[in-house]
């Protein structure tokens, strides 16, 4: 008689960013159900305790932390890394999500949004991957999971700060990912690409056109003809944190339904 697997993420120690809702508090749920234990940041200080409370709730107590944090902001980065740190006892995986969206064609955006959208969906990502490095090494193998979007690589003129942020992200991934291997060490860096998923993101439009007008047009460019779930992006954050993916690192996984193809 064979004794049973253990948990995917057992022994992981992940810090997760945005993590109020949508795919932050879905990821943070994922992994603490698959073993983990897990530190949440949100700029929503209240809502994301709630998320950390209701984990520990079903899992247990001390399986889940909580701090407010401003992600562009360096000194709460070393301040956040080093409280999560203290508290899960280590830090094996870091998954940046949080991230902000934007409106406007080139003629259009001003200088001050541009700078809003890069500090939050890009200077975020660079500062977490710069402080985080000493404790992933310690920590080996370690994880980097970088939450990038399908605009990095479909494009819509109006959506010129967000679209340009997106690939970015995918590009710092790249450059992390291979600083790492020529360090050799075990830290690897993804990036994952979901097209439209239902979060709170996507809530307006149902706000405005109902349920079914809106799916219609959400997908229009998705072959599969649906809306992702928070969990299928969840479920990818899993695979990349535990050591299933230890020969994955500067990869763009596209959770999209098809839509890159078309």
């Amino acid at each position: 008689m064979t004794s049973a697997l253990p948990p995917r993420a057992a022994g992981k120690r992940a810090l997760i960013t945005g993590a109020a809702g949508g795919l932050g508090a879905a990821s943070a749920r994922m992994l603490a159900r698959h073993g983990a234990r897990v530190f949440l940041t949100d700029i929503e200080r209240d809502a994301v305790a709630a998320v950390a409370a209701e984990i520990n709730q079903e899992h247990g107590a001390q399986v889940a932390w909580s701090a407010a944090q401003d992600v562009s902001d360096e000194v709460m980065w070393q301040r956040t890394l080093a409280e999560a740190t203290k508290a899960m006892d280590g830090l094996s995986v870091l998954v940046n999500n949080a991230g902000i969206g934007s409106l406007g064609g080139i003629e259009r955006i001003e200088l001050k949004e541009w700078h809003r959208v890069m500090s939050v969906n890009v200077d975020s990502i660079m500062l977490g991957c710069k402080y985080a490095m000493p404790y992933l090494r310690d920590a080996q193998p370690a994880s980097i999971v970088n939450i990038s979007s399908l605009a990095a690589f479909k494009i819509d003129p109006d959506y010129t700060a967000y679209n340009t942020s997106k690939a970015a992200v995918a590009a710092l991934t790249k450059s992390v990912a291979m600083d790492c291997t020529r360090q050799k060490i075990d830290v690897r860096c993804n990036s994952i690409h979901p097209a439209f998923i239902r979060t709170g993101i996507v809530k307006p439009f149902f706000d405005k056109l109902g349920e079914e007008e809106a799916t219609r047009k959400l997908t229009r460019g998705i072959p599969m003809h649906r809306l992702g779930e928070p969990d299928d992006v969840a479920y990818a954050v899993l695979y990349l944190a535990c050591d299933e993916s230890r020969y994955v690192t500067a990869a763009e996984l596209v959770i999209d339904g098809g839509a890159r193809a078309v």
